[in-house]
Parts: C-alpha cells; structure tokens; sequence
C-alpha cells in the first residue's frame, strides 16, 4: 500500500514543478517582449532616420549610432540592477526594468518629427534607447537569477536555457509586427504613422507580462538567504 507520506510527496512535488513552470513561462515571456523592444528600434533604423533626423547623408549612421547606445550602457545597467537585488529582492528590479522598457519603447512611438521639435527628437530617441539599455541588461541577468534559484539543482541549466531561447524569438516576433503593420497599409502611410504602432503596442505587450509577472514570489533562495 501507498503511504500517506508517499502521496503527500508527489502532491508537494506536482505542485513545484507547476510552480517551476508559471515562473520559467512568465519570466521568458518578459524578457521575449523586452529583447523585442530592443530589436525594434534597430528594425527600424531607416525609417527613425527619415523621420527624427534632419535631411542628410549622413542620417542614417547618425541613427545607428544612437541605437547602438542601448548596448553600450549594458554594463553599467547590470551592475546597478545587480546591486540592487541583492540589497532588497530579486522580484522588484524584475519588475521595474520591464516598466522601464515598456515606457521607453512606448515614448519612441510618440516622439515628433524633426520638422516639428529639431534636434530634439534625436536627443529624445537616444534617452529612450539608453533607458532601454538600462533596462535589458536588468531584465535578462534578473529572469537568469530569478529562474536558476527557483529551478532544481539536476535542471538549472535547462531550465535557464528557455531565457536564452527569447532572443531568436523576439527576432520573429518583431518580423511578424512589422509585416502585419506593413501589410494593412500603404508604404507612405507607414514611414509617415505607421512605424510608430510597432511602439505603442508595445505597451499592451508589458501590461499583460506585468499582470502575469506580480503574481511572482520571491526565489526561495533569496529567501532562505535573507532569513
């Protein structure tokens, strides 16, 4: 005969690996809509230039340049977002850096022309792109933590590869946007408007991954530490 303690064992452990797998869903899905965030601008770099940058030669390297700033600022984001969950949790900063890049990719959506504000609209693209910056280099070493100190000893590295799978996955999922984006309008419609969509709907993509991700606990490592 099965012991109660036998069942009360799989009971216990059914419900840490469902657990295991609302965290691994969640947390990747996260980090798929931030790298998609990210992505995105670079996609869209021809269009950004024609739009934000004064006519010239030269305004497409202009653009790139400033969208290249997003990686470069990665060290310092990881070291601030590093430090700061070790000092108060590792859900917190979690959260805030898909706040903080939801609300940069959203803002790109509604910066104005060139011919309306100048120099101005670059300025305001590269603030975005390095508040991006800040925020995946928080977002990809936090869902790392924060999935390897729930996952099981035997399964970490498995477990921690389904992070590392959203970036090729951010990749088509920006594609699949911007061809539907393309494919409901006119070419002129979307240097002219409709590049902004990709951005705005951004916004729609964190609410729901915030929505998903508060239901999160603190890792049990995290916890048992600061216990």
């Amino acid at each position: 005969m099965v012991s109660d303690s036998s069942i009360l064992n799989s009971q216990e452990e059914a419900i840490r690996k469902k657990k295991t797998r609302f965290v691994i869903l969640s947390t990747a899905v996260g980090t798929l809509i931030e790298w998609y965030d990210l992505v995105l601008a670079i996609m869209l770099a021809p269009v950004l230039s024609q739009n934000l940058f004064p006519e010239s030669d030269a305004r497409f390297l202009e653009t790139l340049a400033i969208v290249v700033t997003s990686y470069l600022i990665r060290p310092i984001g990881s070291l601030i977002f590093g430090s700061i969950g070790d000092a108060i949790g590792r859900k917190k900063p979690f959260l805030f850096s898909l706040l903080l890049m939801g609300g940069a990719t959203f803002l790109i959506g509604c910066i104005p022309n060139f011919t309306s504000i100048g120099w101005f609209a670059p300025f305001l693209l590269l603030i975005c792109r390095l508040l991006q910056g800040l925020a995946i280099s928080g977002e990809y070493t936090g869902a790392t933590i924060f999935v390897a100190e729930y996952a099981p000893d035997r399964h970490r590295g498995f477990y921690t590869g389904f992070i590392q799978a959203t970036v090729p996955l951010s990749l088509l999922l920006c594609l699949g946007v911007l061809m539907l984006t393309r494919g409901i309008m006119t070419s002129e419609n979307f240097e002219l408007y409709g590049w902004r969509f990709p951005f705005l709907f951004s916004a729609v993509l964190v609410i729901l991954s915030y929505t998903i991700r508060r239901k999160l606990n603190e890792t049990p490592l995290y916890s048992q530490l600061k216990s």
